[in-house]
């Protein structure tokens, strides 16, 4: 077992006072401009050079219309933009999720992003972001709004957390990363979302608020110091920015009481200066108060902050023609940087609607014509393997007593028992968005899942291999038959799901009300264990949920997490109970045994007009709070079983000759200007005559401009920053450390290999996760492991310096196989 540091902790919500008093109400984000201008620097230099040819022959207009959106529901996909017809480029078709194309038919439904985060391998992250993005292609979807490491899971209960990976910013940078190389290897560019803060459902719109019967004047703020922004919000942002993400898509929340979306802060300051993001920033649906949402202002009224009113800014002065060209040159570049304009066709259908014929023009009916909208193209290949891979290579087994799996002999009854082991009635698809909680659990609901062209469900996977192998098989489907379930007790399936704040299951705005099981199952669990001693609880869920009566439950012999699968549910959960695929996933979270043991917990109801969220917890989230708290989880943080056992032995650390730090020190040079604007305004006639009908000249009052937001001059390096990721020492490898594993046991199976970290300061936590590799190890045989450790990986972020500082603090590293079972440490020097 681990050994951690001897560190005192004080009595305090955060054991850094700083945290606490950087995590206030009401709360001020610091103004940083102008917004940094686009350099080309690295793998962008060839797409910004093909985008500034381009823009350099563009009128006022043609630039205007590839950064303004066609609005709700009035072209085909759930975000268009303008394009420039006569030199052949077109809009960009912007289309959810992180889980497969939305609002279309024959395409995959993907497993969610904490199974993902369960497998803890990187080649599947990749693997299914490049078959993701081939169907977004085959569809003509340019953007992929995914993946998703925002929520990152700051509370257990916020209705997102499943769309990305990991509370842990370590798991989920790595698995982020990945999942947008796939994505772009295929020519669709990805937008890594939601930036930042965005920690729940409940407040993020006020129009959506006030529907549910919510007095607030603005969307909740969530309040964050500095340090805590950088080592974990911002942490996986940095490694898509590395990856060469092209679109990073801002969030509906306030951030220290600013808007995420206009934020100078978090996208001048952090995401261009100092991680040095080359690409463009898109805001989230309806995120803006006013001036970057591209479309409409609220859906459907046919307004928009960009179209003529970003023309009049140009004209009248307010917005800088540089400010203006930086914006297209990093549109056209991100859709060059993965070989948009050579990969992906025009779009084939249509969202709003599944007919073949209908408007053309969703939102204004047929008066605007009509046609063919959907043309029903299958774009899933073979892509069902893949997700049935997944749906196994994430399924953690986290009890296994007296050797119950796998389900070897075949017992002579077979029974299941649990809404969730069954089919929807009304089909896979039968509740728009998924916002129901009917039939088993594969996905949850809102703008991150997408349609199933069919879903296996466990009744049926399981009856397959029983009746295949003619054994005795019933099954039990209705929670609420409790004498037919008492009278036939031999297996259970439960679930419990969240989604987006737009969607109300059952009480739960977007959020959980709680951790507990769903569909009454913790009473159908009873029954059957009560009669059954060999009870085997297979859980779909979209994070923890609480289970500790049934870890110390003698009648529950297995307990198997399987997360969110997709449309192979049935099948990946079947390959696990009889063998086929032997268990080597671990917890992305830490399951604790009631809410109240990780900390932290949505705000359920605003405490003012302006709901606050004050992170006062800083960087101890999940198992570095539990760790903190000194309080033991029911299951840690990257624990999970196998049908095999694994012994770590031989850790070695290579110190590496690398260069010393060095900050990035000096000035930008001015910002680029490319072709010429027309300032008379009688040239800009459409949609009337600027000049008489929106004011484009005599502006007059011009205070609400920012200090030096109109400065093109140059901008000071801040010293962290650096093109691609931020300042290139960050990312250097100064260590590996390299452990054996050995597969002591008697059959093949994969293990998750855990490097952590003591940073060793007195308010650090006690580890981090800093590595991690799956490996598949034959019986007896030793495979060795080796962990890079960055510059970055053993960094503090220092608010005095701005900048990332390795202190003079003991740096020990831990090795093993879960957050709490580590065998191996020593010193690094």
């Amino acid at each position: 077992m681990a050994q951690f540091p001897n560190v005192t902790y004080p009595d305090a919500i955060s054991p850094n006072p700083n945290v606490v008093l950087g995590a206030q109400t009401n709360q001020t984000s610091p103004p940083r401009y102008p917004s940094p201008w686009g350099t080309g620097a690295g793998e962008w230099a060839t797409a910004y050079e093909k985008a500034i040819a381009i823009v350099e022959q563009l009128v006022l207009e043609e630039k205007v219309n590839l950064t303004t959106g066609s609005g709700w529901q009035q072209e085909q996909c759930v975000g268009q933009t303008g394009g420039i017809p006569r030199l052949g480029i077109r809009g960009q078709c912007l289309q959810d999720s992180p889980v497969g194309v939305r609002y279309t038919d024959f395409v995959s439904l993907f497993p969610a992003g904490i199974n993902v985060g369960a497998t803890w391998d990187r080649r599947l992250a990749y693997e299914r972001g490049k078959a993701m993005g081939l169907e977004s292609r085959d569809k003509g979807v340019t953007v992929q709004l995914g993946p998703n490491a925002g929520a990152l899971g700051r509370s257990p209960t916020a209705g997102r957390n499943w769309e990305g990976f990991s509370p842990d910013p370590y798991l989920t940078g790595k698995l982020f990363a990945d999942s947008i190389r796939g994505i772009q290897s295929t020519g669709v560019q990805a937008s890594a979302k939601h930036y930042v803060g965005n920690e729940q459902e409940h407040f993020r719109q006020t129009p959506e608020s006030r529907d549910y019967g919510f007095n607030i004047t603005q969307p909740g703020s969530s309040n964050i110091d500095d340090q805590t922004l950088h080592e974990l919000y911002v942490w996986p942002f940095a490694d898509a920015v590395k990856a060469g993400v092209a679109s990073v898509m801002c969030s509906y929340n306030l951030v220290n009481n600013s808007q995420a979306c206009q934020n100078s802060y978090l996208l001048n300051h952090v995401l261009k200066s100092e991680l040095g993001f080359q690409g463009y920033v898109m805001s989230d649906w309806q995120a803006t108060a006013s001036g970057t949402m591209a479309g409409d202002i609220r859906f459907g009224d046919g307004l928009s902050y960009f179209g003529p009113n970003l023309t009049i800014a140009v004209l009248n002065g307010t917005v800088p023609q540089w400010r203006l060209d930086d914006m297209v040159v990093r549109i056209l570049a991100g859709w060059y940087l993965v070989g948009g304009d050579t990969e992906v066709p025009h779009p084939n259908f249509q969202s709003w609607t599944p007919d073949t014929f209908g408007p053309v023009h969703a939102h204004v009916g047929s008066t605007w014509g009509t046609g063919l909208v959907n043309q029903h193209v299958d774009v899933r290949r073979e892509h069902g393997r893949l997700i049935r891979e997944i749906g196994g290579a994430s399924t953690v087994l986290l009890k296994n007593t007296h050797g119950t799996l796998p389900l070897n002999n075949m017992a002579r009854l077979t029974a299941v028992f649990g809404e969730d082991a069954g089919s929807n009635p009304l089909g896979p698809n039968g509740c728009r968005n998924h916002a129901c909680d009917v039939g088993t659990l594969a996905v949850g609901w809102g703008s991150g899942q997408a349609s199933s062209p069919y879903l296996i469900s466990p009744d049926a996977a399981i009856q397959h291999e029983v009746v295949s192998r003619y054994g005795s098989y019933e099954s039990i489907t209705n929670n609420s038959a409790f004498t037919q379930i008492n009278a036939l007790a031999r297996r259970v399936r439960d679930n419990a799901g969240s989604g987006e704040g737009f969607a109300n299951v059952d009480g739960n705005l977007g959020d959980r009300k709680n951790l507990t099981l769903w569909q009454g199952a913790d009473a159908v669990i009873a029954n059957v264990s009560a009669t059954c001693n060999n009870t085997v609880l297979v859980i779909h869920s979209v994070g923890a949920v609480e289970i500790d009566q049934y870890k110390d439950n003698p009648n529950i012999t297995a307990i198997l997490w399987a997360g969110l699968p997709g449309e192979q549910s049935g099948y990946a959960i079947a390959d696990v109970l009889f063998g086929r695929v032997n268990p080597g996933a671990k917890l992305p979270f830490t399951m604790g045994r009631n809410r109240s043991d990780y900390g932290t917990d949505v705000l359920y109801t605003p405490n003012q007009e302006v709901p606050q969220y004050n992170f006062q917890e800083g960087v101890f989230i999940d198992y570095r709070g539990f760790d903190h708290r000194n309080v033991t989880p029911v299951y840690e943080f990257g624990f999970g079983l196998s049908y095999t056992t694994f012994e770590y032995s031989g850790l070695v650390i290579e110190k590496l000759n690398v260069a010393k730090y060095q900050p990035t020190t000096g000035f930008s040079g001015p910002a680029p200007t490319y072709g010429t604007i027309d300032n008379d305004t009688s040239a800009h006639t459409f949609p009337g005559n600027l000049n008489e009908s929106y004011g484009a000249t005599g502006f007059g009052d011009d205070s609400f401009i920012p200090e030096n937001a109109l400065n093109g001059t140059s901008f000071e390096h801040s010293p962290s920053s650096g093109p691609n990721g931020g300042n290139l020492y960050l990312w250097d490898i100064l260590y590996h450390v390299r452990v054996n594993v050995t597969n002591t046991g008697k059959v093949v199976g994969d293990e998750v290999a855990q490097l952590y970290v003591s940073l060793g300061g007195p308010f650090d936590p006690k580890i981090i996760l800093r590595g991690f590799e799956r490996v598949t190890i034959d019986p007896g045989q030793t495979v060795q492991v080796t962990f890079p450790l960055a510059r970055r990986d053993l960094s503090n972020w220092d608010t005095v310096k701005q900048d990332w500082v390795i202190t003079e603090h003991i740096k020990t590293v831990y090795a093993g196989s879960s957050s709490r079972d580590l065998p191996l440490n020593a010193v690094l020097e």
